[in-house]
């Protein structure tokens, strides 16, 4: 077994791999670019190593300098995680080069199934099914669109070197095809550097199944049992499983058997997942399934597989690369239970799944299931990476509990300080379709109206956060020493009354406020919430309270199914958490007035990122809705529109430019307004 490891990764599958590679007892070592300076994996490892800037090409990508780190630091083996340089041919030649192991399959694997096209005619080749579409060389957009025409609308474009779900369009008709190949081969361009496509029958109502294969150096090939991945948006994956709901003896045997032909054509050793579509119309077919690609790398989902067979993955990856047999042979290798992962993201469904970045706060999980988490509380989210913060994998004794396990945690859990999608993930638990193992790829679309945010105008939530900011200021230290300098409402023989106004949909809002030494009450649209002081759990130093407040019981709060809610309170506003989704109510602005709080015509970047198409001219005459540019950022394609009907005054946009996150891209004036 190697001394030493370095990671050349980040985020929680570097934190992952440095808790394996520590038990082992190895020296570990990680790297990091300027944004993830003070990161938890730098904290973790016994060494760490300044790769450069931010950007990705600057600093995780930049092979040669973490070799160099390597070297100069001693590692044995370096352990790519996934994503950056992890199905990177060249990468694991240069480190054989350099003496050093490389702890992922060989580079002529990786090569034979990196590339889409090749990975397909491989699967053809071996008997496996596949589904008619096209992957020859030929690029020509005219040359695509006749083979398009041949297969069938609907069909998928799809990035030949593409992974993480980008560079892929559906395609509904003939019309639509040109600009989704224009589309699909810039993001292609941007994310791999290679713009080549291949085409696809679309597979209605799919479902996302996948093999866990492992092999090692000495030509032995198990597969670990499937997992499902058919919780998906926009095709990133956000909820996985195993085993798959409603998989049968029969089905699994041909789907393994067809898994490890596969795997068995390019002599494949170590961590690798072969992924299929399969036709989710119906139950389960011996017959209803097709090869999709070859990941030549440790899965994100990994974890689900761990559980239920009671292994470390990431052990059996080091010990392979160490030249050691497979520790299990295919018969000592037994399910138990079920186990289902949901992706805790940096995200913001209410506000189309914008990506978030800032200051991590809330509270410590309690330990209930496994997390596996690159960040802690404190740690600043960066901008530069993709959206993942923590992974949470529950296992039980079959799909039900593991899912009831699921749901419990993620309603616990209180992260502010950046928008996430626990609420929006615990709501999906709760979903009867899902928790009837009815999944497949479209089921976040059918489901949408369900799995909206709840209103943040709803008096109960409202008057929670009034009554947390209430007891904030009976906790605040008088500025003087007279008692009538605490903003508690006293009234000589009367309860306390008070008001608390927010700014909530651009709107002021008022709430009433009474308080006495038995309760605190708020009221609002003719609706109110009540919370004896006894279940009032305040703690926090001043202008950083938290505060937890728990509803009182009785049949009308059961009915409801309310449950303790968690408050934070600063200068600026209130945070209210619940059932893992956060409120923000913020305090109006000392200046603020209904004027100041209409929609503004400024088009500003939501976040930082690159200008990839700008659909704008000054003079244009657009509508509301239309878009207007295309931005870049966190690895996903973001449409600005224009906010109303107007004419564009200024732009301030370029294609290929770098912007800041409130950058103003594009203002708009009235179409009255130009002479």
């Amino acid at each position: 077994m190697f001394k030493s490891l370095l990671i050349a990764n980040r985020g929680e599958i570097a934190c992952r791999v440095i808790r394996t590679a520590r038990r082992l007892g190895m020296t570990t070592f990680a790297v990091y670019s300027d944004a993830d300076q003070n990161a938890k994996h730098v904290r973790e490892a016994d060494q760490a190593v300044r790769l450069g800037p931010a950007a990705a090409k600057d600093s995780y990508l930049r092979g040669d300098l973490i070799l160099q780190a390597a070297v100069e630091l001693g590692a044995e083996a370096i352990h790519p995680g996934y994503g950056f340089l992890s199905e990177n041919a060249d990468f694991a030649e240069n480190c054989a080069e350099a003496g050093i192991a490389f702890v992922g399959p060989r580079p002529h694997a990786i090569r034979d199934m990196g590339l889409k096209d090749r990975a397909k005619a491989i699967a053809v080749d071996v008997g496996a099914p596949v589904l008619p579409g096209y992957w020859d060389l030929d690029q020509d957009a005219g040359r695509l669109k006749a083979e398009a025409l041949k297969i069938g609308f609907p069909l998928l474009i799809k990035a030949v070197a593409g992974g993480g779900g980008r560079g892929i369009r559906v395609v509904e008709d003939e019309a639509a095809f040109g600009p989704a190949l224009e589309s699909a081969r810039r993001e292609a361009a941007a994310a791999f550097g290679d713009d080549r496509v291949m085409l696809e029958r679309l597979v209605l109502r799919p479902r996302h199944i996948e093999v866990q294969v492992f092999g090692d150096q000495h030509g032995n090939l198990v597969h670990l049992f499937e997992r499902d991945c058919s919780i998906q948006r926009r095709r990133q994956k956000l909820i996985e499983e195993a085993p798959a709901p409603g998989m049968s003896e029969e089905v699994r045997s041909s789907l393994t058997a067809a898994a490890l032909k596969i795997a068995k054509a390019v002599n494949y050793s170590n961590a690798g997942t072969v992924e299929f579509v399969a036709d989710g119309t119906g139950p389960l077919r011996p017959d209803g399934f097709w090869f999709l690609e070859m990941n030549t790398r440790l899965q994100v989902e990994h974890p689900v597989t761990e559980a239920v067979l009671g292994l470390d993955l990431v052990e059996w990856q080091l010990r392979v690369a160490a030249g050691e047999v497979l520790p299990r042979t295919q018969d000592q290798i037994i399910l138990n239970g079920a186990a289902i992962e949901a992706r805790i993201v940096a995200e913001d469904p209410a506000k189309g799944f914008l990506p978030s970045s800032g200051l991590i706060g809330g509270l410590p999980d309690d330990g209930g299931i496994r997390v596996d988490r690159g960040f802690e509380i404190g740690d600043i989210f960066p901008d530069a990476y993709d959206s993942l913060v923590e992974k949470a994998i529950a296992h039980g004794t079959d799909r039900k509990q593991a899912l009831a396990q699921l749901q419990s945690h993620l309603e616990a859990r209180v992260l502010t300080g950046i928008s996430t999608n626990i609420g929006y993930l615990a709501r999906l638990c709760a979903l009867t379709s899902f928790a009837q193992g009815g999944v497949h790829t479209g089921l976040l679309e059918d489901e949408a109206s369900a799995l909206a945010k709840p209103d943040a105008m709803a008096a109960r939530r409202l008057g929670l956060a009034a009554i947390a900011v209430q007891v904030a200021r009976e906790r605040e230290v008088p500025d003087g020493p007279s008692p009538f300098h605490i903003p508690d409402g006293w009234r000589l023989n009367a309860p306390a009354h008070l008001a608390v106004v927010f700014t909530v949909d651009e709107k002021r809002v008022t709430i009433a406020l009474h308080s006495d030494e038995v309760q605190v009450s708020a009221g609002f649209a003719g609706d109110h919430a009540v919370v004896p002081r006894r279940l009032i759990h305040a703690h926090g130093q001043p202008k950083d309270w938290t505060i937890l407040v728990a509803e009182s019981a009785g049949p009308k709060a059961e009915a409801r199914g309310d449950i303790a809610a968690t408050l934070f309170v600063d200068g600026a506003g209130a945070s209210l958490v619940e059932r893992g989704e956060v409120w923000r109510y913020p305090f109006p602005a000392g200046d603020a007035s209904a004027d100041s709080l209409e929609a503004s015509d400024e088009i500003k970047a939501p976040l930082p990122g690159k200008i990839a198409m700008c659909h704008a001219e000054v003079g244009q005459a657009v509508k509301k809705g239309q878009v207007l540019v295309v931005l870049e950022a966190m690895k996903m394609e973001h449409a600005l529109t224009a906010s109303r009907d107007g004419v564009i005054a200024e732009t301030f946009v370029q294609e290929g430019r770098q912007v800041k996150a409130a950058d103003v891209l594009i203002r708009l004036v009235a179409q009255e307004s130009v002479p």
